[in-house]
């Protein structure tokens, strides 16, 4: 495909199947709201209320869905107090920042993808330039970062002062009976942040009634070098089918790698379910297949958590995690909010 032909909209609306009425559950949040055909929507993750902003603003001066919701997630990417995503990002066991990022194109069905990839703040930028500039889906590790060196992106030091404090403060705290010694005035909210799972994700209906998306994160912290979680996988981290829907996930990246997780509840909503129930049916069928002991809390109930942002071809949307309450962001061209997401199980 030449590059220019990925920037043509198709602008074409394709069927979809009927869309059956919300699950009766004191547990749904019923956020979901019907827009007229075309009518742009946004919806991110919690902490995606700036990218959001900038997504929506895109998509309303007539950009493709790919390029805004890109440019928002940029926003987060480039910010250091947020320590689950680009630079600021928490880094490996070895105190090494590894990023992963992944985007989809609805109109093309195209998607690229990088893992583990270091020194390049903007993977999200790269993952798109995979998409764009060659025939494979995903580039990693050493890889990924000679073909951002290739298009020119500049290396930085991502792991900042703050970052390396709440690593160290980890690596100290591991073993009594090792030589490491944790400061005795260590800063409380260093030693408060344990580890963490944290990505954003961000998918859009632009003004052509396309949809795109990305998922961007620095993966779990303190994790074992080379690790790579569901984020920059497509069908795990984020899954689009531009006739029925988008979905991109957070949380334990593991547990969506074996599921499938976004596929999935974009095949649910293929098969007629609103977004919001697509997003609870996976977060059960999660919930089923923990079948370890490890992945168990006494009771039986997964002792992780996983979250999905949804949105279909009419511009409903919904979001739903295992344990809750949690908020979700939606844009609706008028309004950006924080809303009340679904949940199986009460924290």
């Amino acid at each position: 495909m030449k590059r220019r032909d990925f920037f043509i909209k198709t602008g074409v609306l394709l069927g979809s199947a009927p869309l059956l009425p919300v699950i009766n559950s004191s547990r749904i949040a019923a956020q979901t709201v019907i827009q007229k055909s075309g009518k742009p929507v946004v919806i991110s993750s919690a902490n995606g209320l700036r990218a959001a902003e900038k997504a929506m603003d895109l998509v309303k001066e007539g950009s493709d869905a790919l390029d805004a919701v890109i440019a928002g997630v940029n926003i987060i990417e480039d910010d250091p107090n947020d320590h689950s995503v680009g630079y600021g990002g928490l880094p490996n066991e070895d105190g090494v920042v590894e990023l992963d990022s992944c985007c989809m194109h609805g109109p093309t069905h195209n998607a690229g993808a990088v893992a583990a990839l270091r020194n390049i703040k903007n993977p999200s930028k790269v993952a798109r330039l995979v998409l764009e500039r060659t025939d494979h889906v995903l580039l990693v590790g050493e890889g990924a970062l000679r073909f951002a060196r290739a298009h020119g992106f500049k290396e930085d030091n991502l792991l900042t002062d703050k970052a390396r404090k709440i690593w160290l403060n980890w690596k100290e705290s591991l073993s009594k009976d090792d030589d490491w010694f944790s400061p005795e005035d260590a800063d409380k909210d260093i030693k408060n942040i344990i580890k963490t799972t944290g990505t954003i994700t961000c998918c859009a209906l632009d003004r052509n009634g396309n949809i795109s998306g990305v998922t961007t994160t620095s993966g779990l912290s303190f994790k074992i070098p080379g690790r790579v979680g569901d984020s920059p996988i497509i069908g795990a981290g984020l899954y689009v089918d531009n006739e029925y829907g988008a979905c991109g996930s957070t949380g334990r990246g593991e547990e969506n790698l074996k599921n499938l997780s976004c596929f999935l509840a974009v095949e649910f909503m293929r098969m007629g379910d609103l977004p919001e129930e697509a997003c609870l049916k996976v977060c059960r069928r999660i919930a089923d297949h923990a079948k370890l002991r490890s992945l168990l809390k006494e009771d039986g109930k997964p002792n992780f958590n996983v979250s999905f942002y949804a949105i279909n071809k009419k511009g409903q949307y919904g979001a739903a995690s295992i344990y809750g309450p949690r908020k979700f962001v939606v844009h609706d061209g008028s309004k950006n909010q924080l809303l009340q997401a679904a949940y199986l199980y009460k924290k």
